[in-house]
């Protein structure tokens, strides 16, 4: 759309009949609606009002998935109309590069058409990483694209692998009453998180029954008739009806021809790009989980923005890609912006930290979502605000209040914004006032 919007002629080829990509069939869309799902049924089982009324919601895991069907047909129709609307076509097939300029597409009828253009944006994305040695076809053995295939709620699950993808199901999957074993090869869970928000998943993880192991790898995995065996090299065996494989995952550079071009993928698919996206070869450029870190849909969305005004030749500010706030989808949610603590304290920056537990705040009280926090990291002396990280109910929304101040320059980017600025009450929203007050007053 922003290439359309420059004036260039633009074609997209797609490999699948419908459009939108993992993101739209087997990543964000679906597993965020089946979270939501989730949190409904969830809401209701615990509500008082219906225990009394004798009503308890029971669904299964694939009768939940499928409320995901409505809003994954939306998207499709959504982005087609963008297509339709800019006269963008549609050349459905598997792309395979010739040269720098040249695409070839082979239809699934065995057809082959072939475009040229001046500019090419490999936009392919990644898929689950499937080591050699486990059978992923074993009808217990599931990843995170087939875990969407799962019809009956298991009565306990193990997740290899505690990246995003694999604290965000052990979530949803506890939260539907399942016995969850979370396997983390590291000594922490997400660690590129601020330390304290860290902490506090692994707190509410283990408080709501999940059983965390840290610094542990498999040695073998066997699919039984009943369930799977986790053999890891620590000795330990772990027995579970289903088995989710959720560690690290691979670009789809493969098959797509980038060696035959010059271009030479790492050992997990990733394409190498510069800080305007470009590859080895200035007139294609990549973008989007395919370049691997940091892995996000709203990322990906603006790299393509980028990319697009890059190649038009036209003026692009590396604030649009320069501070990218994390969402991750656990229960409760988290959402990070900036730098850590750790960070600061390496880089000597003298810094305060202003905190609003949601425990004191109206809403949350109102709502019965306490848990959580918002935390400020701020300047010492300029007061300007250096790291926003927010764990608790909606913190993936709450998270942008703060985005839109920190992007701002000197010195309207200060802590000084929250304390002068008048919230409406009862809101989440006045956890900014509160963190920034709780900062300013360890500073004055």
């Amino acid at each position: 759309m922003q290439a359309t919007k420059g004036g260039k002629k633009v074609g997209i080829v797609e490999q699948y009949p419908l459009i939108g990509g993992a993101c739209t069939h087997s990543g964000t869309i679906p597993s965020k609606a089946l979270r939501f799902a989730i949190f409904q049924v969830t809401e209701a089982s615990r509500n008082r009002l219906f225990r009394e009324a004798g009503i308890r919601p029971r669904f299964t895991f694939g009768e939940l998935r499928r409320s995901a069907e409505s809003v994954i047909s939306q998207q499709v129709e959504v982005r087609k109309t963008h297509y339709d609307r800019n006269e963008v076509p549609i050349f459905q097939g598997r792309a395979r590069l010739i040269d720098p300029n040249t695409v070839e597409v082979e239809q699934e009828s065995g057809g082959r058409r072939f475009l040229r253009a001046k500019s090419l944006i490999l936009a392919v994305g990644a898929r689950p990483y499937r080591p050699k040695d486990i059978d992923f076809t074993h009808p217990r053995i599931f990843d995170s694209d087939t875990i969407l295939r799962l019809e009956e709620t298991p009565h306990s699950i193990t997740i290899y692998g505690a990246g995003i993808i694999g604290c965000e199901y052990a979530s949803m999957f506890r939260n539907l009453g399942c016995k969850v074993n979370l396997i983390n090869t590291r000594s922490k869970l997400l660690e590129f998180l601020d330390d304290e928000i860290t902490d506090a998943l692994a707190y509410h993880l283990r408080e709501q029954g999940i059983l965390i192991r840290h610094n542990e790898e498999y040695q073998g995995m066997q699919g039984l008739p009943d369930g799977v065996v986790v053999s890891l090299k620590s000795g330990k065996q772990i027995k579970s009806d289903v088995v989710l494989w959720a560690n690290g995952r691979t670009g789809n550079s493969d098959r797509l021809g980038v060696e035959a071009v010059g271009l030479i993928p790492d050992g997990r698919g990733y394409l190498s790009v510069n800080q305007d996206f470009q590859t080895a070869i200035p007139n294609i450029y990549a973008v989007g989980d395919v370049i691997g870190i940091p892995s996000l849909a709203s990322a990906a969305y603006v790299q393509g923005r980028y990319a697009a005004l890059h190649l038009a030749g036209e003026q692009v500010h590396r604030l649009m890609v320069r501070e990218i706030p994390t969402g991750i989808y656990t229960s409760p949610e988290i959402s990070s912006l900036g730098r850590t603590e750790r960070e600061l304290t390496a880089e000597r920056v003298p810094y305060e930290v202003g905190h609003a537990l949601f425990r004191h705040l109206a809403r949350a009280q109102i709502t019965g979502r306490t848990a959580g926090m918002l935390k400020l990291l701020f300047h010492r002396e300029t007061l300007e605000i250096l790291g926003i990280h927010c764990f608790g109910a909606n913190a993936s929304e709450i998270i942008h209040i703060g985005q839109a101040v920190m992007m701002q320059p000197a010195p309207n980017n200060s802590l000084m914004y929250f304390i002068n600025t008048t919230f409406n009450y009862p809101t989440m929203a006045e956890a900014y006032r509160v963190a920034a007050l709780n900062g300013y007053n360890r500073v004055f």
